[in-house]
């Protein structure tokens, strides 16, 4: 596996998304053959693995916790802080919360879980309108300092927020979502980053699947899919967002590879510090993803794809407004 530089954290040049382990996407698989297929990623040369609080919430801190346990020297952990407590048990999606005090509160709680001495890469999971960033970055440098945590990252902020964050605690790592259909970071994020030497984290390289060519307007999703909240997946936006996936398809002929494989690829071949982090709950896809480090797409390839693409206009939103306005940081 060829390993990428996230500032100055070295990781596999692929990481493995683990949220939809335990969430989000329907019926979960059964933990034991979601520790295996954590396992089976370690063997094949994948050193960074995505959670955090949120998800689950807990068991999926709980879930990578375990099965990366007796491989913790091989691997770097990434996990996130930023929401607020549920009364009932659990933070909320619905609600910010970076005080200080809360930071630490979860980072002890998450080293417990992930069963570890030290966090190697902890993202404020949305930036909090009520919380100074230079207070967000300065605990977490103080944490840093005791040893709890090895690298500070954000995760969805905007340039002011990233560049001001900088200044008191260095970023390692960005995470944001970036894909073929969501491309908002080239304007000013990939451009800031590059001058301050911070890597970047796509989430949802796939687009949650939707790039796989897996799924078409048709697609019926488990009742408890986050996919079902989402106006880019409506069956419209669907029907309409199928010319990408086309495309996808059109290239990975040409290339003998996947459309999931191309999609990764072109990522891949934006910046030498990106470093996707796509999800899966299946070994064979897993396999399928990792294909995509070995994939070239020459220059060609690559103005031909964002050529095509150009001419193309996405339909629906990433998210629903409630959730938009926490990704606008």
């Amino acid at each position: 596996m060829q390993k990428r530089k996230l500032g100055n954290l070295e990781v596999s040049a692929l990481g493995l998304g683990c949220m939809g382990m335990t969430h989000a996407y329907g019926q979960a698989p059964t933990r034991a053959d979601m520790i295996s297929l954590l396992r089976s990623a370690v063997e094949r040369g994948v050193t960074f693995f995505d959670t955090a609080e949120v998800y689950g919430p807990f068991n999926n801190e709980e879930l990578v916790g375990e099965a990366l346990a007796p491989l913790r020297g091989q691997v770097v952990i990434a996990t996130k802080f930023g929401f607020a407590p549920d009364p009932k048990g659990g933070p909320r999606w619905s609600e910010l919360d970076s005080r200080p005090e809360h930071i630490r509160a979860v980072t002890e709680a998450s080293l417990k879980r992930l069963k570890t001495d030290a966090i190697d890469l902890l993202y404020q999971h949305r930036v909090d309108p009520n919380v100074p960033i230079e207070d967000v970055a300065g605990t977490v440098g103080e944490l840093i300092k005791e040893g709890k945590v090895k690298h500070f990252g954000l995760s969805e902020a905007g340039p002011d927020t990233i560049r001001r964050a900088h200044a008191v605690q260095p970023v390692t790592a960005l995470q944001s979502e970036y894909s073929l259909w969501t491309r908002e970071p080239e304007a000013e994020i990939l451009p800031l980053l590059e001058e301050l030497g911070i890597g970047f984290v796509p989430f949802s390289p796939l687009g949650r699947g939707f790039l796989t060519g897996k799924m078409d307007e048709s697609t019926q999703f488990d009742s408890k899919d986050f996919r079902n909240s989402l106006p880019r997946f409506t069956a419209e936006a669907r029907k309409a967002n199928q010319v990408l996936v086309d495309l996808l398809g059109q290239v990975a002929q040409q290339k003998g590879a996947t459309p999931a494989q191309v999609a990764l690829a072109w990522l891949l071949a934006q910046k030498p510090w990106i470093v996707p982090i796509p999800g899966t709950t299946k070994l064979h896809r897993l396999d399928e993803n990792l294909g995509a480090v070995a994939l070239q797409l020459t220059p060609e390839d690559l103005a031909g794809i964002d050529a095509a693409a150009a001419n193309i206009t996405v339909q629906g939103a990433r998210y629903p407004e409630h959730l938009a306005r926490q990704a606008k940081g």
